[in-house]
Order: C-alpha cells, then structure tokens, then sequence
C-alpha cells in the first residue's frame, strides 16, 4: 500500500512559526525539522519503557495521538506492529511519512492531519489489518505540554480516539514528572518570566495526578503507571536552544519578542546545565499512565 498523508486543515497551523517566529511556512518547516533531528529523541526512554509495559508487537494496531515526526511510530513498527497516527502539524507528518518510507517505497502507515475524529474513514486506520475496518488496540498520547505538538483539548481527542479502538484497548499518556526532579522545567518556566509571555507564564509541569484525572475525564480506566529517566542532552547550546524552541512552547513569546532575545534568554537559563566540553545535560523524570478503553 503507497503511503497517505490525508490533510483535513491547512498545512500552516497555529503552531507554526512566522518569518523567524511563528507563522511563516519556510519557519516552521524548520522548526519540524529540528524537532525530529534534535528533540524528539529526548523521549525515547518512555516509548521504550511503555512499549515493553504493554508487550507492544505482532497483532498490535497502534494509534498515535500527537505523532510529530513519527519516530515513536518507527519504533512500534519496528516490533512488528501495524502503526497509524494523527497530528496537526502538516510539516512534522511529512517528516514521518520520509521515516516511515525512507526509501520512497510503500508504507502500511496512515497518516492524518488533523484530529483523532478526522481519522475515522470508510476504510479504516489498518487496511491491511485482520478485518477491513480493523480498529486500533493501542493508543498512545505521549507528549505533554512542553514536549512536541500538545493537544490543547486532549480529553476531547482521547474520547475520539477511544471510539476508533476496540473494548479494552490500552492508552498510554505521557507526561512531566515531579518538578523537582527535571531541570527542563525550570529552564522553560524560568525564561517564561524572563520574557513576561503570559502563555507561556502560565505552562508548568503536570501535577501528580494530571494524567489519572486526564483518563477519568476522556472516560478511560486507569491501570497502573511508571517513571522514567529522559534526560535532555544536546552537542552544544546552540543545538538546546533550536531543540528547546521547536516544542512552541515559546510560539506565543516569538510572536512579540525577536528571536535573538528568545535565543539569548534561554542560552542563558541553560549555562547552568552546560558542561566542560559545550554538551548540556538536563536530568528530567517523565510519569506515564496505562489505561484502558471502557
């Protein structure tokens, strides 16, 4: 099966950058780019861990919610699961299509820009699965704020997901650990203030229960959780500043503020972090939750 991309809204969504800041087309590519190339593979310790949780494998049809570029979706694929994903962000879904078909061949993976609702279609996440409108057993919302493309209204994107998945399906949500425990939230949050950017003033890590009371809300089951170390590590500032702004966790601050001062105020709230070599290193522990499908 070729690969799709099915767009339902434009490509230049909010989240994009303009010129050098938030809305224009050639920034945001970019910043997709940065994403996949630097930042993403932050999180790779909670795929893994919550992909061996859950046995993710042959006979596993997994939905990503939030796939960006498509790294996670790569490494479910590469346990012999059958993967589709829907995201926002026309720009990073390219990326995965490129990851998820390297070399140009077909690709079983159906990407959808837009929300979980825009991927229920008369044929199906998984056409080539048991049934030919086979439904998902696997969901997956792995990035909070902070950490990628961040639903804004993710209960009501849970609760769409559910209805494409089967009775019983697994949800795994992703999210900040104890604030004391990771030092990239106090970066973001400290040149939030710097920059008196009243959205991203407003951003903080989850609280202990933020993912628990985010399954009850979208009407899913809790079933247990876990810890994991993500450190966030970069070759040099300039790398952590590029990966730090590709989250849009300071979109709001880059539409009112040049991106020099941006660079400068996170440069310096990372100088703590940066090494002898020019490598910076943030520790941060990441919660994730098990649910499942009512």
């Amino acid at each position: 099966m070729s690969p799709t991309l099915v767009r339902h809204q434009p490509a230049d969504s909010s989240a994009s950058l303009r010129g050098q800041g938030p809305s224009d087309p050639a920034g945001a590519r970019a910043r997709a780019r940065d994403w996949a190339e630097i930042q993403e593979r932050m999180l790779l310790p909670l795929y893994d861990a919550a992909y061996d949780r859950l046995g993710i494998g042959t006979g596993t049809r997994l939905l990503g919610l939030g796939c960006g570029s498509g790294l996670a979706l790569l490494l479910a694929a590469a346990r012999g699961a059958q993967v589709g994903g829907v995201d926002t962000d026309a720009f990073r879904l390219a990326l995965a299509r490129e990851r998820l078909a390297p070399d140009g061949g077909p690709q079983a993976a159906r990407l959808v820009c837009g929300g979980p609702a825009a991927a229920a279609s008369p044929e199906g996440l998984f056409p080539e699965g048991p049934s030919p409108r086979a439904r998902t057993n696997v969901i997956t919302a792995f990035h909070p704020p902070g950490c990628g493309n961040a639903d804004q209204e993710p209960a009501a994107s849970l609760t769409a997901a559910a209805a494409l998945a089967e009775r019983g399906s697994d949800v795994v949500l992703g999210g900040w650990g104890p604030v004391e425990r990771c030092a990239t939230a106090g970066v973001l949050r400290m040149v939030a203030r710097r920059l008196a950017d009243p959205p991203a003033a407003g951003w903080r890590p989850g609280g202990r229960d933020d993912l628990e009371d985010l399954a009850e809300r979208a009407g899913l089951r809790p079933d247990g959780s876990g810890r994991v170390a993500c450190p966030f590590g970069y070759a040099d500032a300039a790398s952590a500043v590029r990966g730090l702004l590709s989250t849009g966790v300071f979109d709001a601050a880059l539409e009112v503020t040049e991106r020099r001062q941006v660079e400068k105020e996170l440069g310096e709230a990372l100088h703590p972090y940066q090494r002898a070599d020019g490598t910076v290193w943030m520790p941060n522990v990441f919660r994730y939750v098990i649910a499942q499908t009512r």
